[in-house]
C-alpha cells in the first residue's frame, strides 16, 4: 500500500510548491504529449546548431595549426631518412673498403641515388627543407665524391698488393721449390738454414695478408720482421750451397725479397693514405652532414613546439566556449524537461497505483485522470476497462475452478484405472500361464495316479495270494516284482516330469511376482520360459527355434527378462499367427561388444503396417479391440527395456513378411526394480524406433 499512499499524496499537492507545480503540470497536459517531446527535440537541435557554428569557426583555426605541425613532422621524418640513408652509406663504404665485393659496390650505388634522390625529390619540395638544401646537397655531394677518389686509392692498393707483394711471393716460393729441389738429401749444411728461411716465408706471407685485410700494426711488424729475416739467411745459405742452380736460385731469391720490402712498404704508405682519406673525406663529411640534420631537426622541434602551443590554445579557447554555451542551453532543456517529465510522471503514478490496486485485487477503487484528453488520459480510460475486465474474470476464474478440481480428481481416477489395467494384463499374462503349466503337469500326475492305483491293486492281490493255502509259485513272485519295477520307473519317471515343469513354473513365478535383481544365465532363464510356454505351442502350429549360446549371463531382472519374452510371443501368437496360421518364431542371442547382449525376436508372420508400426509401443493401441485385447504388451515390453533393464528396443516389420524386434541391453542392467513407475502410472515411450 506504499505506493498507493504515495499516489494519494501526489493527488492533493500541499504548499505553495505543489500547487504551482500541479498547476504547470495542467497546463502543459492540454498540449499533446508528442509536440512536448518534440519541444525537448528542438531545443537540442538549437544546442547542436550553436555548438556546430562555434566548433566549425574553431576548426579552422585548429586546422591551420595542425597543417603546420604535420608539415613539421614530415619534414622531420625526411631528416630522419637523410640520416638513417648518410649513416648506412658510411658503414657500407667502410665494409667495401675491408672487404671489397660487387654486391657491396651495387648497394652503395642504389644507397647513393636514393640519398640523392631524396634530397632532390622530397627535401626541395619541402616547404620548410627548401632554404637548407643546398647545404645539405654540398656536403652530400662532398660526402659521395670522397668515396669515388677512395674507390680509386683502393683499385691502387689492390694493384700494387697483387704485382708488388703477391707477385715477388709467388716467385720466391718457386725459387724456395728449385733450392730445396738441388738439394740431394736432408743431412746437407744448407738444410737448416734453408728451413729457417722457408719458416719466416711463411709467416711473412700469413702477416702481409692478415695486414692488407685488417690494417694490423702488428701484422705489419710480423712481415717486416720475417723479410729481415730471409734477407739474413740468403748469404749463410749461399756460402752453404753445393752448386751453381743453388747459388743462382739464391741470388734470385735475394733480388726477390728486395722487391718484395719494397712493395710492401709502398702498400703500407698507400694503405696509411687510404685510412686518411676515409677519416677526413668520408667520416668528415659525413659528420658534418649529420650536423646540419640535427642542426635542422632542432629548428623543426621548435617551430613543432609553438605549432603544438598555438593548437592547444585554440582547442582550450574552443572548449572553454563550447562548455558555457553546453551549460546555458543544459539549464534550459533540464528545466523544460523536468516540467515535461512531471506532466507525464505524476499521472503516470496515477495510473500505476490504479494498476498495483488492481493487482493487489482492489477492483473497487476508480482510476484518476480519465477525463484528460492527452495520450495519458487515454491510458487511464483503458486501465479502467482493465479493472472491468478484470471484475469480470475473477467471477470467470471462479467457475474456472471448480471445474478444474472436478477435472483434477476425473484424471486422478484416470491414471488409477490406467495402473490397474496394466496391473491385470500382468497377471492375466502370469494367469494364463498357470493353466498351461497345470494342463502340463496334469499328464505325469495322472499317469503317476493311474500307475499308482494299478500297483496298489496288485499289492492286494499280491497279499491275498502270499496268505491263500494254495502257496506262492515262483512265477507269481517274478510276475509281481517285475510289474512293481515298470510300475515304479514309470513313476519316477512321471513324476521326475511333474517336479520338472512345478520347478521351472516356480522360478518363473517367482521372478515376476518378486523382481529381484540378481545374476542369471541368458540361456537357462530362456529354457525356462519356454517350457512354461509350452501349452500354447501345442494348441497352435506355430514352431519355436532357440538359438541363445551358453555362457552369457547378464545382471539384471530374469522376471522382466521372462515378461518380456512372454509378452511378445503371446502378441505374436495373437496378432502374427491369427486364426490358426502356421509359422516360424526364432530367439536368437548373441554379445555386442564387451557390455552389451543382443536379442533378437523374428516371426514369418502376418507383419504390420507402417500406421501400426508408429503406434506399437503406445498403451492401449490394438488391432484386436473388439476380440478382447488391451493393448498394452508392448507397452510393457517397451517399458521394461528401456528403463528396468537400460535398454533400446527396436522394431522392423512389412506386411506380410513377419516382424523383427531387436532388443540391444546391457549386461548390467541400468534400471531398477521400480523404474517403469514413478506416481503409480507406467512412463509412456517418447519415442518408438521402426522401419517399413
Amino acid at each position: 500500500m506504499t505506493g498507493l499512499g504515495h499516489s494519494e499524496h501526489a493527488e492533493r499537492p500541499s504548499g505553495p510548491v505543489g500547487r504551482l507545480r500541479a498547476r504547470l503540470v495542467g497546463v502543459l497536459r492540454a498540449v499533446p504529449i508528442r509536440w512536448r517531446i518534440l519541444s525537448i527535440a528542438a531545443l537540442n537541435s538549437a544546442v547542436v546548431v550553436v555548438l556546430v557554428a562555434m566548433i566549425w569557426n574553431g576548426a579552422q583555426v585548429l586546422g591551420s595549426a595542425w597543417d603546420d605541425v604535420r608539415q613539421v613532422r614530415e619534414s622531420d621524418r625526411i631528416l630522419a631518412l637523410l640520416e638513417s640513408e648518410t649513416g648506412r652509406l658510411q658503414n657500407l663504404i667502410h665494409r667495401y673498403i675491408n672487404q671489397p665485393s660487387p654486391d657491396l659496390f651495387a648497394e652503395i650505388l642504389l644507397l647513393r641515388e636514393a640519398v640523392l634522390g631524396t634530397l632532390s625529390n622530397r627535401a626541395a619540395k619541402d616547404p620548410m627543407l627548401s632554404g637548407s638544401v643546398e647545404e645539405l646537397e654540398r656536403t652530400t655531394d662532398r660526402f659521395l665524391n670522397g668515396f669515388g677518389e677512395l674507390r680509386s686509392v683502393q683499385a691502387t692498393i689492390a694493384k700494387t698488393y697483387e704485382e708488388q707483394v703477391q707477385g715477388p711471393a709467388r716467385d720466391m716460393a718457386g725459387l724456395y721449390s728449385i733450392i730445396e729441389g738441388a738439394t740431394g738429401h736432408r743431412d746437407a749444411l744448407i738444410w737448416p738454414s734453408l728451413g729457417k728461411s722457408r719458416e719466416a716465408f711463411t709467416a711473412m706471407l700469413v702477416a702481409a695478408n692478415s695486414y692488407y685485410l685488417s690494417l694490423s700494426t702488428g701484422a705489419a711488424d710480423d712481415a717486416r720482421r720475417n723479410t729481415e729475416t730471409i734477407e739474413k739467411t740468403i748469404p749463410v745459405m749461399i756460402d752453404l750451397a753445393d752448386n751453381d742452380l743453388q747459388k743462382m736460385a739464391l741470388r734470385r731469391l735475394g733480388a726477390r725479397t728486395a722487391a718484395l720490402r719494397e712493395g710492401f712498404a709502398k702498400l703500407s704508405e698507400q694503405l696509411a693514405s687510404r685510412t686518411e682519406l676515409l677519416r677526413n673525406t668520408i667520416d668528415a663529411s659525413q659528420a658534418e652532414a649529420i650536423g646540419a640534420i640535427d642542426d635542422l631537426s632542432g629548428k623543426m622541434r621548435q617551430r613543432e613546439q609553438k605549432a603544438q602551443e598555438t593548437f592547444d590554445r585554440t582547442l582550450a579557447d574552443i572548449s572553454r566556449r563550447v562548455l558555457t554555451i553546453a551549460v546555458i542551453f543544459l539549464g534550459i532543456i533540464l528545466t523544460a524537461g523536468v516540467l515535461i517529465a512531471l506532466s507525464i510522471r505524476l499521472p503516470l503514478q496515477q495510473i500505476m497505483a490504479a494498476m498495483r490496486a488492481i493487482t493487489l485485487g482492489d477492483l473497487g477503487r476508480e482510476v484518476q485522470g480519465t477525463k484528460a484528453r492527452d495520450e495519458v488520459g487515454a491510458m487511464a480510460r483503458a486501465v479502467e476497462v482493465f479493472r472491468e475486465n478484470a471484475i469480470a474474470k475473477r467471477q470467470t476464474e471462479d467457475e474456472l475452478r471448480a471445474s478444474k478440481e472436478k477435472a483434477e480428481s476425473a484424471l486422478l481416477e484416470l491414471n488409477t484405472a490406467q495402473q490397474n489395467l496394466i496391473d491385470a494384463e500382468r497377471l492375466a499374462a502370469l494367469g494364463g500361464l498357470v493353466a498351461g503349466v497345470a494342463h502340463e503337469v496334469n499328464n505325469p500326475i495322472g499317469i503317476s495316479l493311474t500307475v499308482a492305483s494299478s500297483l496298489a491293486r496288485r499289492s492286494e492281490i499280491f497279499e491275498a495270494q502270499l496268505r491263500g493255502d494254495g502257496g506262492l509259485r515262483r512265477s507269481q513272485l517274478e510276475e509281481f516284482v517285475q510289474s512293481s519295477r515298470d510300475a515304479s520307473q514309470q513313476l519316477v519317471a512321471n513324476l521326475q516330469r511333474a517336479g520338472e515343469l512345478i520347478q521351472s513354473f516356480k522360478q518363473v513365478a517367482v521372478d515376476r511376482s518378486h523382481a529381484e535383481r540378481r545374476q542369471f544365465s541368458l540361456s537357462e532363464a530362456t529354457d525356462q520360459i519356454i517350457a512354461s510356454l509350452r501349452p500354447v505351442l501345442k494348441r497352435s502350429p506355430i514352431t519355436l527355434q532357440v538359438d541363445v549360446p551358453e555362457g552369457l549371463l547378464l545382471d539384471g531382472y530374469p522376471g522382466s527378462y521372462g515378461q518380456i519374452l512372454t509378452n511378445l510371443f503371446l502378441n505374436a501368437a495373437n496378432h502374427a499367427f491369427a486364426d490358426g496360421r502356421a509359422g516360424t518364431i526364432i530367439i536368437s542371442a548373441r554379445p555386442r561388444g564387451a557390455d552389451d547382449i543382443e536379442i533378437i525376436f523374428t516371426d514369418d508372420g502376418a507383419g504390420m503396417t507402417p500406421d501400426v508400426q508408429r503406434q506399437a509401443f503406445d498403451p492401449f493401441f490394438t488391432t484386436r479391440r473388439n476380440e478382447g485385447g488391451t493393448g498394452l504388451g508392448l507397452h510393457i515390453v517397451y517399458n521394461l527395456v528401456t528403463q528396468q533393464l537400460g535398454g533400446r528396443m527396436m522394431l522392423e516389420s512389412k506386411l506380410g513378411q513377419g516382424t523383427t524386434f531387436r532388443i540391444i541391453m546391457p549386461r548390467v542392467a541400468k534400471g531398477g526394480a521400480q523404474s517403469t513407475e514413478s506416481d503409480g502410472t507406467s512412463q509412456w515411450p517418447n519415442r518408438t524406433m521402426s522401419s517399413t
